[in-house]
């Protein structure tokens, strides 16, 4: 196991956004504990997409218990004021709904294609019906964003592998094998046809979606240009 501790990589901006941003997840999921039927009410859920859309937004700021959460604002917190500080502000919290609403998408048209390859009545009711919550698909956004602009970007990573140590990795090498454990292990859940408890393909959604941000706007972030005169 390996988690993010901090990313050796200076930003110019104060990061406004990831923090509000974990800020709110954090407060929803005050209010999910004091009211749990708003996690009924405010999920994603496949057979209610096209028919309740705000289930498309709200379902990236409700998470299913504290490891949920906590996983998820880590890795906002390490990887998000980075992405902020390329893109501003204001568009990347644009970006990060953007790609939180990719992610449901891959996570819906995953799910409709996997009961279509069920027989089984019940599971496939099962599946369309099963809510889905939690901010990783907006947050892979961020780490398939954060791995174009910044791959050779350092990690500190603490490792629980035979002992607890401290190591830094490069983004590359922390994040590429991140999505191969996506990959892997969302195709195996795909082709099993069976209950699954995590959207892997929500995240694999969430993450080609930054990554093609981040290749499309790479080189076009606003630069200050000094001119110098010379008496």
């Amino acid at each position: 196991m390996a988690l993010p501790i901090r990313d050796i990589n200076p930003t110019r901006s104060f990061p406004f956004v990831t923090k509000a941003l974990v800020f709110v997840n954090i407060a929803v999921f005050i209010y999910q504990i004091l009211d749990p039927a708003i996690t009924a009410k405010y999920a994603f859920v496949p057979e209610k997409a096209s028919s309740e859309l705000y289930r498309w937004v709200t379902h990236m700021f409700l998470h299913s218990g504290i490891m949920h959460i906590t996983g998820n604002m880590i890795y906002l917190w390490v990887f998000g004021d980075n992405v902020e500080d390329y893109y501003g502000h204001l568009r990347f919290l644009f970006l990060y709904l953007f790609w939180g609403v990719a992610a449901a998408f891959a996570h819906w048209a995953s799910t409709i294609a996997q009961a279509s390859m069920i027989e089984n009545p019940y599971l496939k009711s099962y599946l369309l019906k099963m809510p889905a919550v939690g901010a990783s698909g907006a947050i892979s956004g961020v780490l398939g964003a954060y791995l174009v602009l910044y791959p050779r970007a350092r990690i500190l990573t603490l490792t629980f592998f035979i002992v607890i140590t401290l190591i830094e990795v490069p983004a590359w090498a922390y994040i590429g094998f991140w999505f191969l454990y996506q990959l892997i292990y969302g195709f195996i859940d795909f082709f099993a046809l069976q209950k699954v408890e995590v959207a892997y393909f929500a995240h694999i959604g969430g993450f080609v979606a930054g990554a093609l941000t981040a290749l499309a706007t790479r080189g076009r972030r606003r630069r200050v240009v000094y001119y110098y005169y010379w008496p």
